[in-house]
């Protein structure tokens, strides 16, 4: 929107809104004796629309201007005697902000956000008894094919086998497969491969948890192979793999909380030291 029609949009509310004012100021809208300026009203206004529009939102932000005020005017007559209190809480708050904002840009300045494997592995040792699994890991594979298939004992065959290049060509049978996992070197939370396969049951998750080294699931349409190298229960400790995020999230926090007390013991050595912070002894 051209700034010839932000001010005939201007003219057009000012004058429908307020009518001519005495004093002849820049302001389109009072109440009480809060005011509206056109400047306000300029800055709120989105480039780019037809009159029609232009004019609807403008009217549309005096008047929620209007109510804004309104309701703030009511609210401070009746809430009369906590005025004071409010005062307090918005100064309080001023403070709290002002620091959080300097805190952060110290944070961001000065904080080493590196974590290196040593100071994971370091970390991890330390704390491992927080390190409590509150869920089922499993590390399997399995593979997913319809019953249909001609070649189900190749698949199987290949499935049993720990050689790579076995799973290598049944990998590149994928076309075949309805879906699958081959990395059973991973940590996989059991919910997670309960909620994917919605085909298994309590009975399967049980047999998953009991270790058992193959089975097969089968009906008339769809079977699956499950092998299960290895399961974490509940009340074991987390492997080291599966918490890595966690333990650098950890380790960055530790840092900024010392960060900031030796930030803030500087600046009260420095004040001391400046003779801009003094206790003074009773008298």
């Amino acid at each position: 929107m051209n700034k010839y029609l932000v001010c005939y949009v201007i003219v057009i509310i000012a004058l429908f809104s307020c009518g001519k004012r005495a004093n002849g100021d820049d302001s389109i809208a009072r109440v009480y004796d809060a005011y509206l300026y056109h400047e306000d009203l300029k800055n709120a206004l989105p480039a780019q629309l037809s009159e029609t529009d232009s004019l609807l939102l403008a009217k549309n932000f005096i008047n929620n201007w209007a109510k804004q005020q309104l309701l703030l005017k009511k609210a401070e007559i009746n809430v009369g005697d906590s005025l004071a209190e409010i005062d307090v809480l918005v100064d309080q708050y001023r403070r709290d902000l002002l620091i959080s904002k300097y805190k952060e840009a110290v944070i961001e300045q000065y904080l080493d956000t590196l974590a290196t494997s040593e100071d994971i592995d370091v970390f991890y040792e330390e704390n491992k008894e927080i390190f409590k699994l509150n869920e089922e890991l499993v590390k399997l594979k399995y593979i997913h094919f319809s019953s249909q298939v001609n070649n189900h004992d190749e698949f199987e065959e290949l499935f049993r086998s720990s050689k790579k290049e076995n799973l290598d060509s049944l990998k590149s049978k994928e076309l075949q497969l309805i879906s699958y996992n081959l990395n059973d070197s991973i940590w996989i939370r059991l919910d997670d491969i309960m909620k994917k396969i919605t085909s298994f049951t309590a009975k399967d998750r049980q047999r998953i948890l009991k270790r058992t080294a193959f089975f097969e699931k089968k009906d008339s349409l769809e079977v699956y192979l499950v092998a299960v190298k290895q399961v974490l229960k509940r009340g074991q400790t987390a492997p080291k793999s599966y918490v890595i995020p966690t333990v650098k999230q950890m380790i960055l926090h530790k840092r900024k909380l010392e960060l900031l007390k030796k930030i803030e013991e500087t600046l009260i050595e420095d004040a001391i030291t400046n003779k801009e912070y003094e206790i003074y002894e009773g008298k």
